[in-house]
């Protein structure tokens, strides 16, 4: 099965609140996954949806139905974290980690499925 890819890294925010986008869009179909970001009030849904119709265009490239195409997979790793310095009272000073994320998406097509015919059960009389 072909496949379309996207990916966006050093993302600058952490993955754990990409990953609840990610986790909304997984297994839907394009239209479908664009329209629920769009309704989402999040920051990192912007750049998602960009990603996504980044990996749409390159399923075009390939020749791929673009109407059957499925987000197969979106993963949401972490990427490099930017050690930073708050500095406290008494000469102190506390880290701040400002992490980033690597985003990676997969299209696949999906073959619509043909209406299966309702299967009629016997009809058994009883005396």
């Amino acid at each position: 099965m072909e496949s379309a890819n996207a990916q966006l890294n050093t993302y600058r925010q952490s993955p754990r609140k990409v990953r609840l986008l990610a986790d909304l869009v997984r297994g839907k179909k394009v239209p479908q996954a664009i329209t629920t970001l769009k309704f989402a009030n999040k920051r990192a849904t912007g750049p998602i949806i960009k990603l996504i119709e980044s990996a749409v265009a390159n399923a075009k490239n390939k020749g791929m139905n673009v109407d059957a195409l499925v987000i197969s997979n979106i993963s949401v790793n972490a990427g490099a974290t930017l050690y930073r310095r708050l500095p406290m009272s008494r000469g102190r000073a506390f880290t701040k980690r400002k992490r980033t994320s690597h985003i990676a998406v997969s299209l696949a097509e999906k073959a619509e499925k043909a209406p299966k015919a309702k299967a009629t059960k016997a009809k058994t009389e009883t005396k």
